[in-house]
């Protein structure tokens, strides 16, 4: 008697056609459950995601892999992974999961007002100064879309981790994404308190700055942040030294107005404290132009409605596209 499958499970060749043909059909979202249980790392970060228990994750999980006769998922107090059967089908189901929604989105072109969600992963700068103002604006012209916007400064592939787009430099995107610039060119401003700057005196270079306690930057993969300047086309990198390090504009911005040491941070973050007097601008002839934040997503056949009239929510600088236009 021929056996069918792997050590996940095996099937019977005459018990075959029990499962291939007596199974209930599945129902959509009990696929969509699996691929949400893998794409966020576990039941209980699916089941927050979707708003139900993660006993009720976990049951339909068990009743999917019950009725196809094989273990998807193997199990642990700790983690959930795919097993070899379970990559296979997510492989297969991936591409048809985004055509069937694209599909049921497409007849939001029928309704008056567009809906669905858009998904977008963002460094902290880009979220804070660009893209969350943009966002509340269109929301209030779009109430049916759902805006989810995630603050990440890791570069990640956009498609496996389910979002609509992504933003990041010019230079930090992949080739064979479609990219718009998102915002004017940035800068870094150099700032420290008034009490710092009297009990430690005030650099004049960026060389200046290593015998100064700057607060430093870790990056998520570990890396720590170098400061880059440019005068007259010269440009200098330095390695900043200091006591303090941190992961975020926001607590670099509160070190430095409480005294704690030299801040780099983009100037969005400190322009009304320069302004107040609260932190002390420095080196402002070092600083150098960057690039702006761009905004790219998939080079996809089938975008979703809600995805396409945020895209050109943007591309007509905020105003709204046209019903029917």
């Amino acid at each position: 008697m021929t056996r069918v499958g792997r050590a996940d499970k095996l099937i019977k060749s005459d018990q075959l056609d029990k499962h291939s043909f007596a199974m209930p059909p599945h129902r959509l979202d009990s696929l969509e459950i699996l691929e949400d249980v893998v794409k966020y790392g576990g039941f209980r970060a699916a089941a927050l995601h979707r708003g139900v228990s993660s006993s009720a994750i976990s049951q339909s999980i068990s009743v999917l892999e019950e009725a196809l006769g094989i273990r998807l998922l193997n199990r642990t107090t700790r983690s959930v992974a795919l097993t070899e059967a379970g990559e296979r089908l997510l492989e297969r189901l991936r591409p048809a999961l985004h055509d069937i929604r694209t599909a049921i989105d497409d007849l939001n072109q029928l309704r008056e007002r567009p809906s669905g969600t858009v998904r977008i992963n963002a460094p902290g700068p880009a979220a804070d100064h660009i893209l969350c103002p943009l966002a509340f604006e269109f929301m209030k012209v779009y109430p049916d879309v759902n805006v989810e916007i995630i603050s990440d400064a890791a570069i990640i592939d956009i498609v496996e981790q389910g979002f609509d787009a992504g933003v990041r430099f010019g230079k930090q995107i992949a080739q064979d994404m479609i990219a718009m610039p998102l915002g004017s060119s940035l800068r870094y401003a150099i700032v420290a308190s008034p009490d710092y700057l009297r009990q430690n005196g005030r650099p004049e270079s960026p060389q200046d700055l290593l015998q100064h306690d700057c607060i430093r930057r870790r990056f998520p993969g570990g890396t720590m942040a170098t400061w880059t300047f440019e005068k007259n086309g010269d440009e200098v990198e330095i390695t900043p030294r200091g006591r303090l390090t941190l992961s975020s504009a926001h607590q670099e911005r509160q070190a430095a107005l409480a005294g704690s040491g030299i801040a780099h941070v983009f100037e969005d973050y400190v322009r009304e404290d320069i302004e107040r007097g609260t932190v002390v601008e420095l080196l402002r002839d070092w600083k150098k132009k960057l690039p702006s934040w761009y905004l790219y997503y998939p080079n996809r056949r089938h975008t979703s409605a809600a995805m396409r009239v945020f895209l050109d929510y943007i591309r007509k600088g905020g105003k709204p596209q046209l019903q029917g236009s």
